[in-house]
């Protein structure tokens, strides 16, 4: 048996750089957090981290990171133990590079140590509050959060942050600030709403990249490629965006951001459409799919020249006449390539989690504008039916699996009740108002769609049924 390697730490970067790894060259020890970034998951650490770690390496000492676990301590703890650092192994169609991350400098659990990140936030050396939280909307708990912050701030006599939202909510600025406007009216501080309206910033923000959550495959790659343990290891793809409206408390940010990669434009709403609505509403399809056929990870979905078919159709057919992102054909092409890298090995069952939180944003707006232009929702109907069936919780090789939904005690009792009825088991689901939202369910031919096409899943396998629809379609 091999020895266990040396944890990753500062001290073990040269031998990182040694084995080809890029790795931060900027003076880490002494620098001061600039960013309280809240979510410390897979995700940021990915993405926003990336671009605070160029500007780092660029020589802007303002953009460390303070990274905040809401709940879990796993990672933060575990981070904090290697100083921070993680390694991130980036694949493309030009083969595999890892770097390892510098940017984030501290860490901290907001239920273990509120205190630390109130304080935090209220540091002279902050400068914005980043968030990936969550995608099911934003609570008070979070708000209070950041105005017990914000409110130590105004009392100290500094200014105002940057307050912005990177998770995948349509308008997640503009959420995020009447949550704490509507916070802040009823704090101890009567001045900490207006100080917030003038001091505060809260651009809305869209971003996008492919972010498997840690595995123990990849644990063991670090390990391989860098001889180093990181318990914090990533993969990723090469592709990434982040998009963010031109809305700073610091209006130099703006240029500073876009140095670094980032688009920063007046109006994100069109490029958060186009996600929602391409990327992941493909991938909410493909993970039910892939669910119910026994496809492990997205990229053998999209292998299948059956799915690969539907997705494309439905992206090009359904969607993308009411998105306004004038790229849209080449943002397709590019998504279905993403799709298909088989180092990411993007578990169907991890998109799958919350699908009740998250169709109202990612397959209802294209189905209500399709029906109100009278245009066709076949494949839109085809991902609602994929998703009753994923409620049976068994797939069609008889693997059980669990259903990670706020919803699923009551989801999987409608889709279980009568596992055969295809029109019973639609009407009842078709019913569910908190995931179809006010239009819907009152929609006859709607619905009706949606038990045609789960009667065609239940009696030809959904694969089988995927193909009738595309050569129906063709």
């Amino acid at each position: 048996m091999s020895p266990t390697p040396p944890p990753l730490s500062q001290i073990q970067l040269a031998a990182a750089a040694a084995r080809g790894a890029t790795v931060p060259t900027y003076p880490r020890l002494g620098l001061s957090p600039g960013v309280v970034h809240l979510g410390l998951g897979a995700f940021h650490r990915a993405h926003q981290a990336l671009v605070f770690d160029a500007l780092l390496q660029s020589g802007d000492t303002r953009w460390g990171v303070h990274g905040v676990a809401m709940h879990n301590p796993v990672f933060a703890d575990g981070l904090a133990a290697q100083d921070g650092l993680y390694a991130l192994q980036v694949a493309s169609h030009a083969g595999i590079r890892w770097q390892v991350v510098g940017s984030l400098l501290r860490t901290s659990v907001a239920a273990r140590e509120r205190a630390q990140v109130v304080d935090a936030i209220a540091a002279p050396a902050t400068r914005w509050v980043t968030l990936t939280v969550t995608e099911k909307g934003y609570g008070p708990d979070l708000a209070a959060l950041l105005c017990d912050g914000l409110a130590q701030r105004r009392q100290a006599g500094l200014g105002g942050l940057t307050i912005a939202s990177c998770d995948n909510l349509g308008h997640n600025g503009r959420r995020l600030q009447a949550l704490c406007m509507e916070s802040a009216t009823s704090h101890n501080d009567a001045e900490l709403a207006p100080w917030i309206g003038q001091q505060c910033a809260f651009p809305n923000s869209m971003v996008d990249r492919i972010v498997p959550a840690t595995t123990a495959a990849r644990r063991q790659a670090a390990r391989d490629a860098l001889g180093v343990d990181d318990m914090g290891a990533l993969g990723t793809e090469a592709f990434t965006e982040w998009v963010i409206e031109r809305r700073f408390a610091d209006p130099l940010d703006g240029d500073t951001l876009a140095g670094a990669g980032v688009t920063v434009v007046d109006d994100v709403s069109r490029f958060e459409e186009a996600k929602l609505g391409l990327l992941n509403g493909s991938h909410s399809a493909m993970a039910y799919v892939g669910a119910v056929a026994g496809l492990p990870v997205i990229a053998d979905c999209v292998a299948n020249p059956v799915v690969r078919r539907f997705v494309h159709d439905l992206m090009t057919h359904e969607v993308a006449p009411h998105l306004r992102r004038p790229d849209w054909q080449a943002y397709r092409d590019a998504l279905l390539a993403r799709f298909a890298n088989p180092e990411l090995q993007h578990s169907v069952h991890q998109i799958a989690n919350d699908g009740s939180q998250k169709i109202v944003q990612r397959w209802v707006p294209a189905t209500l504008a399709q029906r109100q232009g009278g245009q066709g929702i076949e494949h839109l109907a085809f991902c609602a039916a994929a998703w009753m069936r994923f409620l049976q919780g068994v797939d069609e090789r008889g693997n059980g699996y669990t259903v990670n939904d706020p919803m699923a005690v009551a989801l999987q009792a409608l889709a279980q009740r009568s596992p055969r009825d295809a029109a019973a088991t639609a009407q009842a689901l078709c019913s569910q108002g908190a995931v179809w939202a006010a239009d819907l369910p009152a929609d006859s031919v709607w619905r009706g769609r949606v038990a045609h096409w789960l009667a065609a899943i239940l009696s030809l396998g959904v694969l089988a049924a995927m193909d009738q629809l595309n050569l129906a379609q063709a």
